[in-house]
């Protein structure tokens, strides 16, 4: 069989017509010197926030730290494996309750002794993380094997046995009352406050201000981490189990195996992040790690945008943050008290709004907001048109300022679909 090659008349290929102009060079997504202008002046401003706002503000922060740190967690694994958990409050428990053991000191309470072993408050708190961790792990196989619902409704009973845990095991948990939480310290620098704290630039570093860093920094970490993972191979194949498990499995990915991987990883953020949250109230008590944080933290990964390490900080800051802004302004609401309403029932209107205004009309959340302000800002149409002058590169018509892909095709591979010679996008003559 012979080969037919379709050829073009010479006036319709690579030679527009005179005066006809074509789109300059496409600009990048952005310059390259603004990211890391912006984070830099975001690390000056978490730098200096301690010396000019209250204690109040900071612990506030510190709490929001807390809940991003286990946001973050829960968003690779619901947000991008697909996988539903509502156990998250028993892992964070499970961390809270081991740090307060491990560095907590035997004592007698009304209720009865409870148990201490004095270790360091570091060590205390790498050993919560790691219990909370092992206890995803026992329970990675069921994650693993379960989706959807039905996985849903299994780690909720984990939920369930952490609530009859810390309340009956008064040895450990202090019970219902619950128990203090002991001070964090890490060579020698104690952030429960000193007798006579260090003095930055006037302002002493108290409990609120060594805090407020101890959270900046852990948070920093865990989204690093967590941004490495997703830009792995392994984050590839997480995203890939979310959208088909059965093309995963055909590709080669061990889908079980991953789903486990990456519950045990959610465990081990939870613990962190219950660690924090004890610090940060200052005790434990079993009220705190109910059904009730499940929700929130739902609500955190959906208005924050499900898959992303930045959403689930600003969900964090929305969720943790609204009501304690609404009640700090509430003499100036005072239209709730004639509806019979208070700050935390306004603020629960304002999530199920939010969680309603995301699933219909923004599903990435906050974190989708956020790109398309930023894609807004940093698009720069190029508006100049370069005029084609004909005869560079051995090509009529090809302009040689014209850098971009569409004005000639040079590597003689073409593009998927095109016809050798026939005239194409490349070869348009109509201005944009």
């Amino acid at each position: 069989m012979s080969e037919t090659t379709i050829t073009a008349p010479e006036n319709e290929v690579g030679k527009p017509p005179a005066g006809a102009r074509i789109p300059g060079p496409t600009r990048g997504p952005g310059p390259r010197w603004l990211r890391p202008v912006l984070l830099g002046l975001t690390a000056l401003v978490v730098l200096v926030i301690p010396l000019y706002l209250e204690a109040y503000w900071l612990q506030l922060g510190f709490l929001i730290a807390a809940l991003a740190v286990g946001a973050i967690g829960l968003n690779l694994l619901t947000g991008t494996t697909g996988q539903l958990s509502l156990a998250h409050p028993f892992f964070m428990g499970l961390g809270a309750l081991s740090y307060v053991v491990l560095a907590g000191e035997p004592a007698e309470t009304s209720l009865g002794p409870v148990i201490g072993f004095n270790w360091p408050p570091f060590l205390a708190m790498i050993g919560g993380v790691v219990l909370a961790g092992l206890a995803g792990l026992l329970f990675s196989p069921v994650s693993a094997r379960l989706r959807g619902l039905y996985l849903g409704a299994a780690s909720l009973a984990l939920v369930f046995i952490g609530l009859h845990v810390l309340n009956s095991a008064q040895p450990l948990s202090g019970g219902y009352n619950g128990r203090p939480a002991p001070e964090f310290s890490i060579l020698g620098l104690s952030f429960g406050g000193a007798e006579e704290p260090p003095v930055v630039l006037g302002v002493a570093m108290g409990r609120a201000e060594l805090q407020w860093y101890l959270g900046a920094a852990v948070l920093v970490l865990a989204m690093w981490f967590a941004k490495n993972i997703l830009k792995s191979r392994v984050g590839r194949a997480l995203k890939l189990i979310d959208g088909d498990p059965l093309a995963a499995s055909v590709v080669g990915v061990p889908v079980m195996q991953y789903k486990g991987k990456v519950f045990f990883l959610s465990s081990v953020y939870a613990g962190l992040a219950g660690v924090m949250y004890a610090l940060a109230i200052g005790s434990i008590a079993p009220q705190s790690f109910d059904m009730g944080l499940s929700l929130d933290y739902l609500a955190i990964i959906v208005i924050g945008g499900l898959g992303s390490v930045g959403g689930a900080v600003a969900g964090a800051a929305f969720v943790t943050g609204l009501p304690q802004v609404l009640q700090n302004f509430a003499p100036q609401l005072g239209f709730l008290d004639a509806l019979g309403l208070t700050t935390a029932h306004l603020a629960n209107f304002i999530y199920g709004a939010a969680i309603i205004a995301v699933l219909l009309f923004k599903p990435d959340g906050l974190a989708g907001i956020w790109r398309d302000v930023a894609s807004a800002v940093r698009r720069r149409p190029n508006r100049q048109a370069t005029r084609v002058s004909p005869g560079d590169r051995g090509l009529p018509g090809a302009s040689p300022t014209d850098d971009s892909a569409d004005a000639a095709d040079t590597t003689g591979h073409g593009r998927p679909g095109d016809i050798p010679g026939a005239p194409g996008p490349s070869t348009a003559t109509d201005s944009p």
